[in-house]
């Protein structure tokens, strides 16, 4: 393969399709940038090709190269963090997880990844300076770029156009162009939330204070907690988030985000990708409110940390009575990743008058069971996502408590106290009998 760097080319999607070799690594990046046209071209050379391995991070929609091989032969995919279509596919032994703490991934591109032999990222159309823009997702972008021995572009017009540092790829740093599809930007539906959602969101929006710094994770949750915030009276809200959300958006529109009380990037919204609706979209596009950066100024804690009163915001699916957070996997099946949270419960810890929350309903149904969230211990083959050393508030519709500073037991006699009250006596019997709680010991 020839590169031609500096000098970029527009071909078809089947000609660049055709660079592809047995063997290579190709990066597909990150949500909305990864390309389709050349997806879809790249699937039909399958019978051709062996053992082409592909980098990912949440495929917001199904992907050619993973659909055409159902037996894995062909093609193998990666990625930094599933979407619900990664995870059914890891559930078909075809989408693979690998591990990270999602800031840091800049670096891994840097210092321990070889180089990738292709990179194809769908962008908007070149502008007025010879860049195209890497729209709602930044990301890693500009790492893989100076690591790949091949640059690709799939230029879009459907996608927004996001200002932030280092939000492109300048035109002398192509090999090849390829025209797009005009298909607006990939909607992520937002469900209703939940009479338990609802109650979440109250309970931590109270804890919000003027001033606070936002970062929200994804799911229904941790998006109650803007609701929430639309009816209080909690003003003069900043934004330094991972995630670019439409909860954020209506406390943006209604006036409640501005970032005048921000330290680092006063009244700019801050994020490294968003997901979300049309009016998500809409909002973001050429708006000088809105900055999407890379995603190791996003996610680092040392970053984080410069705002007053970071305020994180994420999910979890099980945390046990000592405070451990399993966020990512049920027992060995694979379920979304680690993401930023860890890095940003450690950098709302730092930032003064910083708290971190981690939410979670008490209950779930499993085959037709209810079970607690609240646990003795994680279900075996769980990961660990937040360690108990870590966390901070833990809130259900029941409650709110924060762990800091508590010994084990009085950590196991509070997380009982917010778990659903069918399965508060077993908890308690078992922390008892496995000496979590000392008996006749006082917590007064």
């Amino acid at each position: 393969m020839t590169s031609s760097r500096g000098s970029a080319r527009t071909i078809t999607a089947t000609e660049a399709a055709a660079l592809v070799k047995s063997g290579m690594w190709i990066d597909y990046g990150v949500t909305l940038c990864q390309p389709d046209v050349f997806d879809r071209a790249l699937a039909a050379r399958k019978e051709e090709l062996r053992d082409v391995k592909f980098r990912s991070c949440i495929a917001v929609k199904p992907r050619a190269v993973i659909d055409v091989d159902p037996k894995g032969e062909h093609f193998f995919w990666f990625s930094w963090h599933f979407s619900g279509y990664e995870r059914k596919k890891h559930d078909l032994g075809l989408s693979h997880y690998i591990p990270l703490n999602l800031g840091e991934l800049p670096d891994y591109y840097r210092r321990f990844i070889d180089p990738v032999d292709i990179v194809v990222l769908k962008t908007c159309p070149v502008d007025e300076n010879g860049f195209f823009n890497f729209s709602a997702t930044n990301a890693w972008h500009r790492a893989i770029v100076e690591r790949a021995r091949c640059v690709i572009v799939e230029v879009s017009p459907g996608l927004p156009y996001v200002f932030g540092e280092g939000n492109g790829v300048h035109v002398s740093e192509v090999d090849y162009i390829i025209e797009g599809d005009a298909d607006p930007a990939t909607e992520l539906p937002n469900a209703p939330p939940s009479e338990v959602d609802r109650a979440v969101g109250r309970l931590i929006a109270g804890e919000i204070e003027n001033g606070s710094n936002l970062q929200i994770g994804i799911g229904g949750m941790p998006n109650a907690v803007c609701t929430s915030l639309l009816d209080s009276d909690v003003r003069d809200l900043g934004v330094h988030s991972e995630m670019l959300t439409d909860g954020m958006i209506a406390l943006y529109k209604a006036g409640i985000i501005n970032g005048r009380a921000k330290n680092l990037n006063r009244g700019k919204t801050i994020f490294t990708f968003a997901l979300g609706s049309p009016e998500l979209y809409s909002t973001i596009h050429k708006n000088p409110d809105m900055q999407c950066y890379p995603v190791d100024y996003t996610n680092l804690p040392h970053n984080i940390m410069q705002n007053d009163k970071v305020v994180a915001i994420n999910n979890t699916t099980q945390i046990d009575l000592q405070g451990q957070a399993a966020s990512e996997s049920d027992g060995f099946r694979h379920i979304s990743g680690t993401g930023g949270q860890l890095q940003f419960v450690r950098g709302a810890y730092a930032s003064p008058g910083g708290k971190s929350f981690m939410c979670l309903s008490s209950t779930y149904e499993k085959g037709g069971v209810r079970k607690s969230r609240i646990a003795l211990g994680l279900t075996h083959g769980n990961i660990v996502t937040t360690p108990r050393s870590d966390m901070m508030f833990v809130v259900t519709e029941y409650g709110i408590v924060n762990l800091k500073a508590k010994s084990v037991a009085e950590r196991a006699r509070a997380l009982i106290s917010i778990a659903h009250p069918d399965f508060r006596e077993e908890l308690e019997r078992q922390a008892y009998h496995h000496r979590l709680i000392p008996r006749g010991f006082s917590f007064t």
